[in-house]
């Protein structure tokens, strides 16, 4: 069983970083300090919520919005929705460096093809842990590809999603990739419990099911 603490492996990392990413706000023509920038997936606004609030003053964030395992396209719409309005109400709130977004479009397909054979495996088995690494291995590719520091993922805020097999995955295709893995488990210190109060706040759509259709038959 893996026992790595994710949560104080991440705020070493954030420790590590200079006290003041924020370059030269002011206009004092001093030497600015890099802002190491975050690509980071999301699942939907509701888990992202609590993780934009933590990680938004440390980064400079492009919230990556992957999610072929929501295979009902209105579904799929609305959700991705829900992410763009959330982005649009933090950015107006005002942060440190504003949020970007990407999105890669509806692709069902990707999800069935490495769901074959494993439909009738239960919630949080292997069916779910090829799905972490489908959504994983884009997120990673694309951030290498374009140059960010950190890539890491949501799915970890949720108390039904094995974070060790999600950070497990991260690592690897950290190292197959060539760019940084931020660890996380964002469920920790009250994480959780922060994304269902920011979810009122902003009035975000949460739902009962991960996306994909067999998530929907293990919910009920």
């Amino acid at each position: 069983m893996n026992r790595e603490n994710y949560q104080k492996a991440l705020e070493r990392i954030l420790c590590s970083l200079p006290e003041e990413n924020n370059g030269d706000r002011a206009g004092s023509g001093e030497s600015a300090v890099t802002v190491p920038r975050l690509f980071l997936h999301s699942c939907c606004a509701p888990c992202s919520s609590y993780v934009l609030e933590y990680l938004r003053e440390y980064f400079s964030i492009t919230v990556f919005y992957f999610n072929p395992n929501i295979t009902d396209r209105e579904e799929y719409e609305k959700r991705k929705d829900e992410q763009l309005r959330l982005i649009a109400a933090l950015n107006g709130e005002g942060t440190a460096y504003p949020i970007h977004v990407a999105e890669s479009g509806h692709e069902p397909e990707e999800f069935f093809r490495i769901a074959r054979g494993l439909e009738a495996c239960p919630e949080g088995g292997e069916r779910c842990f090829r799905c972490f690494e489908l959504r994983l291995r884009e997120t990673a590719r694309r951030a290498a590809g374009q140059g960010f520091d950190y890539f890491t993922t949501t799915l970890t805020i949720s108390p039904l999603k094995d974070a060790g097999k999600i950070n497990e995955i991260g690592l690897a295709l950290a190292r197959e990739y060539g760019i940084a893995w931020l660890p996380s488990d964002f469920k920790k210190r009250d994480g959780y419990k922060r994304s269902v109060e920011l979810s009122a706040k902003y009035g975000l759509y949460r739902q009962n099911y991960c996306g994909c259709p067999y998530s929907v038959r293990d919910s009920r």
